[in-house]
């Protein structure tokens, strides 16, 4: 059964505090100055404008959970359903992005 498309900042929090860090991947999609404002600690940046060129760091997560965030979870559910499309059939999006995180 797939995964819902998006996922909630409690169980994405729970999720990441059970899993060890090679189990799932926490996605910014922001841009570096938004990710130098302010990130969660696990997170690895790489920009939606830059994720087309860059897709290929993400192959060892093709069959692994990833957790995409951004500011308010507009910019991550389009990141999410375009990794889905590219086969990450794993990919979520926090809902509500960091704000909600926070």
């Amino acid at each position: 059964m797939a995964l819902p498309a998006e996922i909630e900042p409690v169980e994405a929090a729970s999720l990441l505090a059970a899993s060890a860090p090679g189990d799932c991947l926490l996605l910014d999609c922001r841009t570096t100055e938004e990710y130098a404002t302010a990130k969660i600690g696990r997170a690895q940046l790489i920009p939606m404008q830059d994720l087309p060129e860059r897709i290929g760091e993400l192959e060892a997560w093709r069959d692994r959970r990833i957790i995409v965030h951004c500011h308010h979870g507009v910019r991550s559910l389009r990141v999410t359903n375009w990794l889905r499309e590219q086969g990450f059939a794993e990919a979520q999006s926090l809902r509500g992005g960091i704000e909600a995180w926070s």
